[in-house]
């Protein structure tokens, strides 16, 4: 959670959030500046209407990316404990709305008063003012079309503060969906002399891969430093699972050595599993953890982490895979030359330490 400290007259003392009147000024606020919104990947994105309906219900806010990816915005205060807890249901509810839906029918039906009032001619139109470079309003109807035809969206969650159970939620269905980023964002509110001071944080619920360093009491895991132990190991492994496991050994290995953020730990987990992890330390996750199990070796990715630290590399490493192929803890078996050095792009981005939405 964020700290304000305030030296008052040689005293440092903590600031206390005042929090938002009611979800209408957290709506304005939103509405008038989405910038302050710290999303994955750092959309651009330009609200198109609010109070928008979408069936039977109304989504408080829609926006659009430039790229053309529809954005869903719900805004929950924490008072509302019972809208909190249904904010999911309600917000996967619009986004199945606009599934399969045509653009004209999402630009006409949908959006077309609230364009009107916005005085934007149409979603191109207000797509390209958000645009920070080149724009193609047939690149752009073309993705947006695409999007709604597959539900590709953004669906994005306000809040003043996030339950623990709603953050465990989102990030399941982060981790078993490749067509929706969900951002749960909070914004604290302050009033300090005379002003007033929104903090917004995004809230990461992707980071599963972190759960691993504290072992549950009475299982016999551990993490020691460095790849000594995974390298091991791999004479334990299958004779035909050896030559992967010891070329996704040796890539981290060197990786390791060519970039200082980037340190190496070997997980000892149950049934002999043994994982390595190539984690950047300003991070303290990685873009990947290598696997070898009893049978098997493989690669497992965290999109979270691509999106938050390397999202061109995202595009490099999707490119070898497949599109839309890296998801929030999905894994391959196919290790090849191509792909570990479309990875090693995408760590060299990563320790450069420019964040997309930390």
């Amino acid at each position: 959670m964020t700290s304000i400290w305030r030296n008052a007259e040689g005293q440092w003392s903590l600031e206390n959030p005042t929090g938002f009147p009611d979800e209408a000024s957290l709506h304005t606020l939103v509405e008038q500046a989405p910038q302050v919104l710290r999303l994955a990947g750092n959309p651009q994105i330009v609200v198109v209407g609010r109070e928008v309906r979408l069936g039977t219900g109304y989504a408080d806010l829609i926006a659009i990316e430039a790229t053309g990816r529809p954005v869903v915005i719900e805004v929950k205060l924490a008072y509302n404990s019972e809208a909190r807890r249904a904010v999911v249901t309600q917000i996967l509810t619009y986004a199945a709305y606009l599934f399969g839906l045509s653009v004209e029918a999402f630009e006409r039906d949908v959006l077309g008063s609230h364009l009107s009032k916005r005085q934007l001619a149409d979603l191109a139109s207000a797509a390209e003012a958000a645009s920070q470079g080149s724009f193609e309003r047939a690149s752009f109807y073309s993705a947006l079309e695409e999007n709604l035809e597959k539900g590709r969206f953004r669906l994005v969650i306000v809040l003043d503060d996030a339950p623990v159970d709603l953050v465990e939620l989102v990030g399941f269905l982060e981790a078993v969906t490749d067509h929706l980023q969900i951002d749960l964002v909070t914004v604290a509110q302050y009033e300090i002399g005379g002003e007033s001071i929104v903090i917004p944080q995004r809230v990461d619920p992707g980071r599963h891969e972190e759960k691993i360093t504290s072992p549950s009491p009475g299982v016999n895991s551990r993490l020691v430093l460095g790849s000594d132990d995974f390298v091991a190991a791999i004479a334990e492994a299958p004779v035909e699972q050896r030559r992967a496991l010891t070329k996704m050994a040796d890539w981290a290995i060197a990786l390791a050595r060519e970039l200082p953020d980037v340190q190496l730990e070997t997980y000892h987990g149950k049934g002999n599993i043994k994982t390595l992890l190539p984690r950047l330390r300003s991070e303290g996750a990685g873009l990947v953890t290598i696997y070898k199990d009893s049978r098997s070796g493989y690669l497992q990715f965290w999109r979270s982490v691509f999106t938050r630290r390397a999202p061109q590399g995202l595009e490099v490493v999707e490119a070898v895979l497949g599109t839309d192929s890296v998801g929030q803890g999905n894994t391959t078996r196919e290790i090849s030359d191509e792909l570990l050095t479309a990875l090693s792009v995408a760590y060299r981005e990563a320790a450069a330490g420019v964040l997309s939405d930390a």
